[in-house]
């Protein structure tokens, strides 16, 4: 990876755990707020309701205390006549500043009006506290019963009185008030309490911020997974796989560059060297001869640049991802008809064998070609004249099945785990080649999600069986 590859990596990650941490605080404090505010708003109607409840009891009980000195201010004349004397002292228990109208009503049980306004309306119930419009005014009323002295043990007046709503409002607002102004002032404390909580509680996230900041650029060494709280361990942990990661992948790009310089140099060196032989060659004969070799040369650094940019193209992350729906069938077929010339130069019986129906993967056709090139590539390069190489292509169950088989020397069961690797060439093979075809082999073949082993042919030789999900 490159040096600005990896600064951009860390920038990411710096402005990753940067936002995480601010937006982490914000999401925090807003859940813990909107708890609040949630429980708060239930508790506030419910102590609405309450002040409502207190407010039209203590009416209630006014209205009957003002009903009783009326009722006992109810008196019988000599002549038989039912008479009342309305005491201040039950009207004025209403006089609380708030400009109250009191009404009242005095019937006897024959339903005689004895004082009172005769329209005032009547409750449902006795001694029950009722809302009810009258006149021009939303009033309580209540109902009281009583006997009267003087006349018969079963005759009872009716004292009816309703006030207006003025000072049952008041009481209920300065209640609900009350409560109203407690409820804030605690949602204030609890928002106080809950900043003061979150910068402690997301002091070690800050920490690990800012140890991700102060890094340089090429420090990679992993974080202590105890710097923060065990919830967050897990995010140090990913942290340090991705660097390890990172620290992988540079290793590994060092390795190639360092090897590919040094698999240039060789066919760089011999094209300078055959390059001065034929200019100062006079021998017509050895000049050709020295032209023939450099191109055999050039030929030899352009399939290395060539199979370097594939594989720098088969490698995760350098393209965008594509999913191609390729026929293996059509691709071996057409890989084969370019590659029938150098199996003709070379006698070499170059077969097909594959079912009429097509067999279908899913994934990039334009490495996928370049696989089975390689492939074929190389088999005809370790393949002796005469020799044989044979491609197929099958559906097994849920897996598209492409292997090549030829009868070469084959590859020793010891190395068959290394050949994979990038430059890597068994010692005392002939034929010239990079080291980098089964490399391509396996990065494209894991682009796809697929497998790739290596066997023995039958009747000697090696057999490549590469394994692809099908659709």
């Amino acid at each position: 990876m490159r040096n600005d590859e990896v600064r951009q990596n860390n920038g990411r990650l710096r402005r990753a755990i940067a936002g995480l941490t601010t937006s982490l605080r914000a999401q925090l404090f807003a859940w813990v707020v909107l708890t609040l505010i949630g429980a708060i708003c239930i508790n506030l109607y419910l102590s609405f309701r309450s002040a409502d409840a207190t407010s039209n009891l203590v009416t209630d009980h006014t209205l009957l205390a003002s009903a009783r000195v009326i009722a006992e201010a109810v008196h019988v004349d000599a002549n038989g006549t039912v008479q009342v004397d309305i005491p201040p002292a039950a009207l004025e228990m209403f006089d609380t500043g708030y400009g109250d109208r009191v009404y009242y009503q005095v019937v006897t049980a024959w339903g005689n009006l004895v004082a009172g306004y005769p329209d005032l309306p009547q409750p449902k119930g006795q001694q029950m506290g009722e809302d009810t419009a009258f006149r021009a005014d939303q009033v309580r009323v209540m109902m009281l019963n009583h006997p009267i002295v003087g006349l018969n043990d079963d005759s009872t007046i009716s004292v009816t009185v309703a006030v207006t709503h003025n000072s049952q409002h008041a009481m209920r607002s300065r209640l609900w008030l009350s409560d109203f102004t407690k409820q804030l002032v605690l949602v204030l404390l609890a928002g106080l309490v809950t900043i003061i909580g979150l910068q402690r509680g997301l002091t070690p996230v800050l920490r690990l911020r800012d140890a991700v900041r102060e890094r340089g650029r090429q420090r990679l060494d992993p974080l202590e997974p105890e710097m923060v709280q065990s919830e967050l361990r897990p995010l140090v942990h990913a942290l340090n796989d991705h660097m390890e990661r990172v620290q992988n992948q540079m290793a590994a790009q060092r390795r190639f560059v360092s090897n590919a310089a040094h698999q240039l140099r060789t066919p760089l060196a011999l094209i300078s060297t055959q390059a001065s032989v034929a200019a100062r060659e006079n021998d017509n004969a050895r000049r050709d001869e020295a032209l023939v070799a450099l191109r055999s040369s050039t030929r030899q650094v352009t399939r290395l640049a060539s199979q370097l940019l594939t594989l720098s193209r088969a490698e995760p992350g350098s393209r965008r991802p594509r999913s191609d729906k390729i026929d293996l069938v059509t691709t071996a077929r057409q890989v084969l008809e370019t590659l029938a010339e150098e199996a003709l130069r070379r006698n070499i019986d170059l077969g097909l064998e594959a079912e009429d129906a097509p067999v279908h993967v899913e994934g990039d056709g334009t490495m996928l070609r370049e696989m089975l090139v390689n492939l074929v590539d190389n088999a005809l390069r370790y393949t002796p004249a005469n020799g044989r190489v044979t491609v197929g292509v099958r559906r097994d169950e849920s897996d598209a099945v492409l292997w090549v088989e030829d009868n070469g020397p084959g590859i020793p069961e010891a190395e068959r785990g290394q050949v994979f690797e990038r430059f890597y060439r068994i010692i005392g093979t002939e034929p010239e080649g990079s080291g980098l075809g089964l490399a391509i082999v396996r990065e494209v073949v894991d682009g796809a999600c697929g497998t790739v082993t290596l066997g023995d042919a039958a009747g000697g030789g090696l057999l490549v069986t590469v394994r692809l999900p099908a659709v």
